[in-house]
């Protein structure tokens, strides 16, 4: 049995940066994987894609696959890997996430509003 649920994240959700909101959802995803707290995730319909650009990292999830990262380049401020996104989820019960994007807290405000 898998440790992965995935959810709709009631209400509306937005992620901020110090130059302003990059993201305003009320189509936002919840991901809870074992003990972890749970992680939003957004679609790119709903993220202001123009500010971010894809990065060269990448990492592996066992539970996931590879995810993708961007960084954020804002008129004030430039984060390097702010974000990052599967596109091709191996697991089936996390495969509402594919195309998803998910966002640092440590390095932007992520917040039920």
């Amino acid at each position: 049995m898998s440790h992965i649920k995935v959810s709709p994240a009631s209400g509306v959700w937005t992620v901020r940066t110090d130059d302003g909101v990059l993201v305003e959802s009320r189509n936002a995803l919840s991901l809870e994987e074992g003990g972890m707290a749970p992680v939003i995730y957004f679609p790119r319909e709903d993220v202001a894609m123009a500010l971010l650009e894809p990065s060269e990292s990448t990492t592996r999830c066992p539970h996931k696959g590879v995810a993708t990262y961007f960084s954020y380049a804002g008129q004030s401020e430039s984060l390097p890997d702010v974000a990052w996104s599967y596109e091709d989820v191996i697991n089936p019960d996390a495969k509402a996430i594919e195309g998803h994007l998910a966002f640092y807290r440590s390095k932007v405000t992520v917040e039920q509003i």
